[in-house]
C-alpha cells in the first residue's frame, strides 16, 4: 500500500497536478478546464488519464461545476469511476444527475461492488433503478442486494467479490483454482474463505498460512473457525471498532442464515473511521453532519439556522441573570467589565471537558464501569484549574481596578465556575447518552448555558454580598 501511495504521489507531481506543498496546482486545473472547454479529449487524457483516483477526485472538485460532467464524458472509458468515491456527496450527485444512465452503468461495472454501491446509494430510487436496468442481470442483482441493506450498515460497505472454496479442497487445489481463475479474482484479497455447499461460513485461511503450507494439506486443517464474523446488518461504526480492537485486516460478512455474502477490508474501515470522526467534529460545532464545502449558500445557512437559534435562546437565558443584578451593575461598573471573563473562562473549560467526554463515549472508552472515576478526575481538574486561575484573575483585577475586594470576588467566582464547567462538561454528555440522545449534537448548548449562568450568578452574587450592594 505504501508503494502504491508513493507511486500515486510521484505521478501527481510529475503531471503537474500538485505543487511542492502537495496542494492542487491552479495552472494545471486551468489547462484541464481549457481542454474540456475546447472538447480536446486527447489532451485531456494526456493530462489526467494516468492520475490516481484520489487525485482525479481532487481535480474534479477544483473544476467549475459545469465542467465536471464534461470531464467524465470526454475521457470516456479512460475515466475511473472510483474517483467519484473521493469527492463530496453533493459533487458526486450533481455529476451523476448530468450523465446518461448508460454512461454511469458502464462506469460502475468495472468497480468493486462496495464502490459501486457507495456511488449509487445517495441517488433517488428512480435514478438507481434506471441505472441498474442498464446492467446485466447478475451484476444488477448483486448491487440491488447491497443497496437493500440499511444505510450505514456493513452490507453497504462490503464487497461481494471474494474467494471461497469447499472444506474438502487441498492447498494445491486452491492455488491451482486461483491461477486458472485469474480474471475472476478480486483485485486485492488477504484471506481465502471456506464455505459449505449451502454457502455457510466455516472458516478463513490467511494468505500467508496458505503459502507456507504444502499442497496436500487440506483447507479444513488450515482454516480458523473462530473468526470475528460481521453481520450484514451490523452498524459500520461497530464494525470499525472491532477492526481497531482486534487489528483485523479483513472480516467475512454473513447474512441472517450465516451464509457468506461479502467481505470488509481495512481500507473500507479507514473510510468509515474518517467519516465518523468528521461527523462528530461537525456535530460538536453545531454543523449539520452532511454539510460539505461544495454545498450551496442556502443549504448551509438552513442547516446551521436551528443550532444558532437554540444558542440565541440560551444566550437570552444567560443574559437574564445579568438583569437580576441590574442595580448592582449600575453601582459598580467594574462588575460589568469582569463578569464576561468568568463566564468565558468557564465556557472554554467546559468545552475541553465535553470534547473529551463525547469522544470517549463515541469510542466506548467511557461507560458505567469507569464513569465515577472519570467524573472525580474531571472534578479534581476543575478545582485545580479553578484555584490557579482564581489567583491569576484576582491579581489582574486588583491591579486593574485598585480594589482588593474585587480580586477575592472574582477568584471565588472563578473557582465556582470552573468546578461547574468540569461537572457540566462530563455529566451532561453522560446524561444525554443515557437518554439515548447523541451527546455530540446536544451537549454544547447545555454546557455553555450552565457555565454562563453559573459564572454570571456566582460572580455577581458574591460581589453583592462582599460589597453590600443593593
Amino acid at each position: 500500500m505504501l508503494d502504491e501511495k508513493e507511486t500515486a504521489e510521484t505521478a501527481a507531481a510529475a503531471s503537474g497536478l500538485r505543487g511542492a506543498d502537495g496542494a492542487i496546482n491552479p495552472e494545471f486545473v486551468t489547462k484541464v478546464a481549457e481542454a474540456i472547454a475546447g472538447r480536446d479529449a486527447t489532451l485531456l487524457r494526456t493530462l489526467a488519464g494516468d492520475l490516481h483516483e484520489s487525485d482525479t477526485g481532487d481535480l474534479i472538485e477544483a473544476l467549475d461545476p459545469g465542467l465536471r460532467p464534461q470531464l467524465v464524458e470526454l475521457m470516456g472509458a479512460d475515466f475511473d469511476f472510483a474517483a467519484l468515491t473521493e469527492v463530496d456527496d453533493t459533487v458526486r450527485e450533481e455529476i451523476l444527475e448530468e450523465l446518461p444512465p448508460e454512461t454511469v452503468a458502464e462506469g460502475v461495472r468495472d468497480l468493486d461492488s462496495d464502490d459501486a454501491v457507495y456511488i449509487l446509494e445517495d441517488l433517488p430510487k428512480e435514478d438507481q433503478a434506471e441505472i441498474l436496468e442498464q446492467l446485466p442481470a447478475p451484476e444488477r442483482a448483486e448491487l440491488t442486494r447491497g443497496l437493500d441493506y440499511p444505510n450505514g450498515s456493513a452490507g453497504r460497505r462490503m464487497q461481494t467479490e471474494f474467494i471461497a472454496v469447499p472444506p474438502a479442497w487441498t492447498v494445491g487445489q486452491t492455488i491451482d483454482y486461483m491461477r486458472e481463475k485469474t480474471e475472476d479474482l478480486p483485485e486485492r484479497f488477504f484471506e481465502i474463505y471456506v464455505i459449505d455447499a449451502d454457502a455457510h461460513f466455516r472458516g478463513a485461511v490467511p494468505l500467508d498460512r496458505l503459502m507456507r503450507s504444502k499442497r496436500p494439506v487440506g483447507m479444513s486443517e488450515l482454516m480458523e473457525p473462530e473468526r470475528h464474523l460481521v453481520r450484514a446488518t451490523d452498524d459500520q461504526e461497530e464494525v470499525a471498532r472491532r477492526f481497531e480492537r482486534y487489528n483485523l485486516v479483513a472480516a467475512p460478512v454473513v447474512d441472517a442464515q450465516d451464509r457468506m455474502v461479502g467481505v470488509i477490508t481495512f481500507d473500507d474501515i479507514v473510510d468509515v473511521i474518517e467519516e465518523e470522526a468528521e461527523e462528530d467534529i461537525k456535530a460538536l460545532g453545531g454543523v449539520n453532519r452532511s454539510e460539505e464545502l461544495s454545498d450551496s449558500v442556502w443549504r448551509i445557512a438552513k442547516g446551521r439556522f436551528n443550532w444558532l437559534l437554540i444558542n440565541l435562546a440560551t444566550a437570552f437565558l444567560a443574559s437574564s441573570v445579568l438583569g437580576l443584578f441590574e442595580g448592582q451593575l449600575q453601582q459598580m461598573v467594574a462588575l460589568a467589565v469582569l463578569a464576561p471573563i468568568v463566564a468565558s473562562q468557564g465556557g472554554n473549560a467546559t468545552t475541553q471537558t465535553m470534547t473529551v467526554a463525547v469522544r470517549a463515549l463515541a469510542t466506548r472508552e467511557l461507560g458505567a464501569s469507569n464513569a465515577r472515576r472519570v467524573i472525580l478526575r474531571e472534578l479534581a481538574v476543575g478545582v485545580f484549574n479553578g484555584v490557579a486561575f482564581a489567583v491569576i484573575t484576582g491579581v489582574a483585577a486588583v491591579i486593574w481596578f485598585k480594589t482588593p475586594g474585587l480580586g477575592v470576588v472574582i477568584g471565588l467566582a472563578m473557582i465556582c465556575n470552573m468546578i461547574a464547567a468540569a461537572l457540566g462538561g462530563i455529566l451532561i454528555p453522560l446524561a444525554l447518552n443515557r437518554m439515548r440522545f447523541d451527546p455530540a449534537v446536544a451537549s454544547s448548548p447545555f454546557v455553555t448555558t450552565v457555565t454562563d449562568v453559573v459564572g454570571f450568578f456566582a460572580f455577581l452574587a458574591i460581589a453583592t454580598l462582599w460589597f453590600g450592594l443593593k
